[in-house]
């Protein structure tokens, strides 16, 4: 690990680590020990374990860059222009066509090798 990548982590995001370590442990622990209690019981203290987990994970100093990085993620999905459903049906049947004009020359293909290599074989 270099010493940038170091320098941002201070003892208390070790122990937030830990702490959401802990509880996705309880949960894994949890859902499989407790089999006899009802599967909604289980799935619903699972998912807030995991939830608590989660949370705590993104209190951290990696957790919150992360966040950002899934803000900026998103702004930069809207900026993403989408095809209209004419482009994207031309651009399927272009695919389409190449797909069986292909399909048709490999076979041309193949069976011209058969029957020169069946001539060759005798």
């Amino acid at each position: 690990m270099s010493t940038e990548s170091n320098a941002g982590k201070s003892p208390l995001d070790y122990a937030k680590w830990l702490l959401a370590a802990v509880f996705f442990a309880a949960a894994v622990w949890g859902n499989y020990h407790y089999t006899e209690i009802g599967t909604l019981y289980r799935v619903l203290g699972v998912v807030a374990l995991m939830l608590i987990s989660a949370g705590v994970a993104l209190t951290s100093s990696q957790g919150k860059n992360f966040l950002q990085l899934l803000k900026e993620a998103n702004i930069e999905r809207r900026k993403v222009v989408w095809p209209t459903r004419q482009e994207t049906t031309q651009t399927t049947l272009i695919v389409v066509a190449v797909v069986i004009f292909m399909a048709l020359v490999l076979w041309g293909l193949d069976s011209l090798l058969g029957w020169l290599i069946s001539l060759l074989i005798g």
